[in-house]
């Protein structure tokens, strides 16, 4: 396993993280406590130091796994997790004082402490974001007060969903230490702005999505079934499996031995070629997750033309819609 600095932080984090929205099991289907664990236990026994969880995956349960699991491990493991808006509106819908009021996030906060086990929470984050809020510090002075008393040590911000120019302002401002922001293949806007701006700033950057839910792990036809209750349903309603397997095809031509010999593998691949990205976090339910996502760290990095080549793939769409 590799290691990168996480921004002004100066934490030394796993380029691959564990991404735990899926072992919160609402939403996902087929997630089971106790591959969970194996998995989360795998994970650190193959260098991974640093999960993202949320009080909203599951209404507190990966939280409540993830603090289960620390407990055992003697490691220095990084736990971000989120406060999730009072309104439950995704992506950020609202003034601030409907979204994020101080006593929400501190609420929240102590919510997250206890289903954690933890007396400090490495990094919180605030789940969605919307730059209309920037001029009101309360909700700045709230994550400070909260790190004042010891409860949490860096902060940081989710952008909401395929839109990484609505934290330049804030990345700017100083105010974060982290931001996390959809980047894979596909959604390439995050290098045009943001990236260079979080360089700049030592903002440390988490990608999240990787996969696009799924899309470029190459396993979406245009005749793929999810269960029901699964959310992909709706993400991948209508005509988006067909769009998405035909774009996926084409990058099936850049599977070899040095590229990357899976699609997951050059997915992942692609997030680490760029210097900004401090860790990517898919997400992961099984063992056989831990495996694959950990075995990129080992393979060489793309070259400047294969880049160049995948550049020419990204496509501006949000099925989040």
């Amino acid at each position: 396993m590799r290691y990168r600095r996480l921004g002004r932080t100066g934490w030394e984090v796993s380029e691959i993280g564990f991404g735990a929205w899926g072992i919160g099991k609402q939403m996902w289907i087929g997630a089971e406590d106790r591959q969970s664990l194996r998995a989360l236990h795998q994970a650190v026994d193959q260098g991974i130091n640093f999960i993202d969880t949320a009080l909203a995956y599951g209404d507190g349960h990966s939280e409540s796994l993830v603090g289960r699991f620390v407990k055992e491990r003697s490691e220095r493991i990084y736990v971000a997790t989120k406060v999730p808006p009072k309104n439950l509106i995704w992506p950020a819908h609202g003034s601030l004082q409907e979204v994020f009021p101080p006593e929400h996030i501190a609420a929240c906060a102590e919510t997250s402490l206890r289903n954690l086990g933890l007396e400090r929470i490495d990094l919180l984050q605030l789940h969605v974001w919307d730059p209309c809020w920037l001029e009101d510090v309360s909700w700045q002075e709230a994550l400070n007060r909260l790190q004042e008393e010891g409860k949490v040590e860096c902060v940081g911000v989710s952008i909401n969903d395929h839109q990484p120019d609505s934290a330049l302002q804030l990345v700017a401002s100083g105010a974060i230490d982290t931001v996390q922001v959809i980047y894979n293949i596909f959604d390439q806007s995050p290098e045009d702005h943001l990236f260079p701006l979080c360089q700049e700033k030592s903002v440390g950057v988490i990608a999240r999505v990787p996969f696009d839910e799924g899309a470029l792990t190459g396993k979406i036809t245009a005749g793929t079934v999810f269960p029901e209750g699964d959310w992909r349903n709706e993400y991948f309603r209508g005509d988006r499996k067909r769009e998405v397997q035909e774009r996926v095809e084409k990058l099936k031509s850049f599977l070899s031995g040095d590229v990357g010999r899976t699609l997951p593998e050059l997915a992942l691949k692609f997030c680490l070629s760029h210097p900004a990205v401090s860790t990517v976090i898919p997400g992961m339910r099984t063992t056989s997750h831990v495996a694959s996502n950990v075995e990129v760290t080992d393979e060489p990095p793309l070259s400047a033309s294969v880049l160049a080549r995948l550049r020419e793939h990204r496509w501006d769409k949000n099925f989040y819609d």
